[in-house]
């Protein structure tokens, strides 16, 4: 008999914690939550303070039975779920399904999954936090009463299936209003004036800059061909030189919006994929002889802050990997939001000793990856900064001025390790200037006048809506993932070359949302929302307080949109054929893999089939059939013939209709971080990226 149980969510965590406990303990698995509210009713009672009705989960009543049998054998019961909200209502909810005490010293919490940080936390167990409990709490009676009050009104008057949430209904809404913007989106000429100059044998760019001392834009041709006139030969002087040092410092350690956002930069990782690998390494991996470790600190958290004793490691790493001069550390601050609790640390490596090579291969792909990714962002983060020489010239001819500007890395620092990618993932290069002085003439090869138009702002991407949610206050770490899932789903918006485009019916619902209930899709409203969430976790307002204060508004909203919403009806968009079963014409639907076609005779008539997208490219393998566009399982693009299963041509690259000039093979369009690069597939025939 054991004589202490350990109760914490995953059977991977409890794994590895029960390695570091010894025989004394059994650790157990509630698989995530066992009670919550019930999905065929609101289960809150709105006349009676908002009383919740819990309910055991379906499926939970196997393990709620076996965790009590091994609770009433033990002398102590710990409660070890997540250190947050979510994981103190788990443990809440646990509590009263074995009949804990939940002011006993029944729970216990730790950042990561090593053996120091698990017996530590075993020494100072503490009662359940009931200000943690009730913001959770709280947040999902909000959610609640916002999803099912709404969304089968949106049933009623627009379609089945539909459904509405404080944090996805302003995703969606941002993700409009940037259409607009776009679709509004009015060019503006410019123009540039880019000029190579020759000094000895080195060849160097400058742009126009402006005349004499003032910087000129140019909107139109006519104002670049008088700057041309301008210019009465092809040798311009040296007239300044400004050399400088500047000190560029590392990113901070990830915080779970920055990793998603760096995730899908880097490693073309959607927000969902992120957060179930980061799981996987915070809860253990099976190391071989070491047995199975949590890799890297808790993965929901939005601070940067970092344990002492992680530093000091990271100092002593850095200093005999790389040398003193790299670890000489200045603090590295994130960019606060106004919501940041500063709970937990930042993410990073349980130790980091652990380097990616040395762990490779008891990692999957995808999973070493990720970690390489964490680690090296956080020993960048404890390093140098980088020294950048840079250098401005001003060549002259007559008043017109050219300004060239180059830079170098004096000193890599942080950058040996890590440098942080950009939305457009623009790499910096080194552009060396010659070593001038000023009154030289230099000789100028060529002038080229661009003629420019402004751009709108870009779509969402994963990455982009994930930063603007945490900019704006909305939502929590834990929330990001499974909004942008929920937002697709529910065909709100579609995703198009990664980045995000709404549909007509998510243009539908959110129109009806911002007449019916403008609070809910309200930014700053919504951001009001968190910060009481925030404040309920820190004890200074009551949770019944915030919902009565909300609800009182709502419940008028509600009514009124019962009486005055009109029914929509969506009309399907026809599809070009007709059923070849019932004769009836085949309509385009939307499912949850996308769009295909469907009898428009339904039900009486149920057949189905996807729509075949040619690309105007002949199966390169059979030569009879089409080579057309289709989805994985995944929702990944691929390209089959559309003579399967007769033919089994496939293609994760796009093909291209004119063979490879040098062998004759198949050429294809292949994406690169510049744009996209014609390949062939049989041979090292590459043709120029085209961005």
């Amino acid at each position: 008999m054991s004589d202490y149980l350990v109760i914490v969510e995953s059977p991977a965590k409890a794994k590895t914690i029960e390695k570091y406990l010894g025989k004394k303990y059994k650790v157990k698995a509630s698989m995530g939550h066992v009670r919550d509210l019930p999905k065929s009713q609101t289960g809150v009672d709105v006349d009676n303070n908002y009383e919740p009705k819990y309910i055991t989960i379906r499926g939970k009543g196997p393990v709620l039975k076996e965790l009590k049998s091994a609770a009433k054998k033990a002398k102590k019961i710990y409660l070890a779920a997540d250190p947050d909200r979510e994981g103190e209502a788990i443990a809440w909810h646990l509590a009263h399904t074995l009949d804990l005490d939940t002011t006993s010293d029944c729970r216990v919490v730790f950042n990561e999954i090593t053996k120091d940080a698990i017996k530590e936390s075993f020494k100072h167990p503490r009662p359940i936090n009931m200000d943690l409990v009730d913001a959770q709490q709280a947040r999902r009676i909000l959610d609640r009463l916002v999803g099912y009050k709404i969304s089968p009104l949106l049933w009623k008057k627009v379609k089945k299936g539909l459904s509405a949430g404080r944090v996805q209904s302003v995703a969606v809404k941002l993700i409009i209003d940037r259409e607009n913007e776009i679709n509004n989106f009015i060019p503006e000429e410019y123009w540039t004036i880019s000029g190579q100059f020759e000094y000895g044998n080195i060849t160097f760019p400058a742009q126009f800059f402006g005349i004499g001392k003032e910087k000129l834009e140019l909107k139109s041709e006519q104002e670049v061909n008088k700057i041309l006139s301008q210019l009465d030969k092809k040798e311009f002087q040296v007239n300044s030189i400004v050399k400088r040092e500047r000190k560029r410092n590392p990113a901070p350690p990830f915080t779970t919006s920055s990793l998603q956002q760096e995730a899908a930069r880097k490693l073309n990782f959607r927000a969902r994929k992120t957060m179930m690998i980061a799981q996987q390494l915070y809860e253990g991996i099976d190391l071989g002889k070491e047995g199975s470790v949590g890799l890297i600190t808790y993965m929901r958290t939005d601070s940067v802050r970092v344990s002492e004793t992680a530093q000091k490691e990271a100092k002593e790493f850095i200093t005999a990997e790389f040398g003193k001069e790299y670890a000489e550390q200045v603090e590295v601050k994130g960019k606060k939001q106004g919501n940041v609790q500063d709970a937990h640390e930042a993410i990073r490596p349980t130790s980091v000793i652990r380097t990616p090579n040395s762990i490779k291969d008891f990692l999957s792909r995808d999973q070493w990856k990720l970690y390489k990714l964490i680690w090296e962002r956080f020993v960048a983060s404890q390093m140098s900064p980088a020294i950048m020489d840079t250098m401005t010239v001003d060549l002259v001819n007559g008043q017109v001025v050219f300004r060239a500007n180059g830079s170098k890395v004096k000193f890599q620092g942080f950058m040996k390790v890590y440098v942080e990618a950009t939305d457009d993932n623009q790499e910096t290069k080194d552009i060396l200037l010659p070593d001038l002085k000023e009154g030289e003439v230099i000789k100028n090869k060529d002038i080229e006048p661009k003629q420019h138009f402004t751009q709108p702002p870009p779509r969402y991407s994963e990455a982009r809506l994930v930063k603007t949610l945490e900019e704006l206050g909305i939502g929590r770490p834990s929330t990001y993932a499974p909004t942008l899932d929920t937002i697709q789903k529910r065909g709100y918006v579609s995703l198009e070359n990664k980045r995000f485009v709404p549909t007509e019916l998510g243009e539908i619902v959110i129109q009806l949302m911002s007449e019916f209930f403008p609070e809910i899709i309200n930014v700053e409203f919504t951001a009001k929302m968190e910060r009481e969430l925030d404040e309920i976790e820190e004890g200074k307002v009551q949770w019944v307080k915030v919902i009565d204060e909300f609800y009182k508004d709502f419940r008028k909203y509600l009514e009124k949109a019962e009486l005055e919403m009109e029914k929509i009806e969506i009309k399907d968009e026809y599809a070009g054929e007709d059923c070849e079963i019932c004769g009836n014409p085949m309509v385009i639907k939307m499912g949850r893999f996308g769009k295909f076609m469907a009898c428009s005779n339904f039900p009486d008539c149920r057949n189905t089939k996807p729509i075949i997208k040619e690309i105007g490219v002949p199966c390169p393998k059979c030569n009879k059939g089409q080579v057309i566009e289709r989805k994985s399982k995944k929702n990944r693009i691929f390209y089959g013939c559309s003579r399967y299963p007769e033919c089994d041509f496939l293609s994760w690259d796009k093909p291209v209709a004119r063979p490879c000039p040098k062998c004759n093979g198949m050429l294809v369009e292949k994406k690169i971080k510049k744009g996209v690069q014609i390949q062939c597939t049989n041979c090292d025939y590459k043709e120029k990226p085209q961005e």
